[in-house]
């Protein structure tokens, strides 16, 4: 029999909620743990109660403005800004906890889950965000590449 590890395990979890995304571009799903219980998740799509792009078209299309660029400019939340959004809105603390994500966050989540104290982060898809990447060096959070399997 094989048995998952518990980062496999929870990354295909993530594979799972990306499912839920609205985003037209990148489906994204990301789950915050913490001592092996899932603690919030998230995907990217629209605030609560506002039209998806699925409904009303991708802005940054329309725009023509390129992936890792001018992010304020998007409809939709990212799944690890969602994950946060969600533990502080039951009032479930992350200090501590382990970000697995379909995708390596970007430097705005980056900021945020530092600020949350998230402490180490599990990933299958890279994502090109240098300055995301220095400033989670510098903030001591692990980094794991965990390439997809399937």
């Amino acid at each position: 029999m094989d048995r998952l590890s518990w980062d496999r395990y929870f990354i295909e979890i993530t594979k799972l909620v990306a499912k839920r995304s609205t985003c037209l571009r990148r489906s994204v799903g990301a789950i915050l743990v913490k001592e092996r219980r899932i603690l919030a998740t998230g995907y990217n799509g629209a605030p609560r109660g506002l039209p998806h792009c699925t409904e009303i078209g991708c802005l940054r299309e329309k725009l023509k403005i390129p992936s890792a660029e001018r992010q304020e400019i998007c409809r939709g939340i990212h799944a690890e800004q969602n994950a946060i959004v969600q533990a502080a809105y039951f009032g479930i603390s992350v200090r501590g906890s382990t970000l697995y994500c379909t995708h390596k966050p970007c430097i705005t989540c980056a900021k945020l889950l530092i600020n949350a104290g998230v402490k180490r982060i599990v990933y299958t898809v890279d994502y090109p965000d240098e300055f995301a990447d220095g400033i989670l060096h510098e903030a001591g959070i692990e980094m794991v590449y965990m390439p997809d399997e399937s």
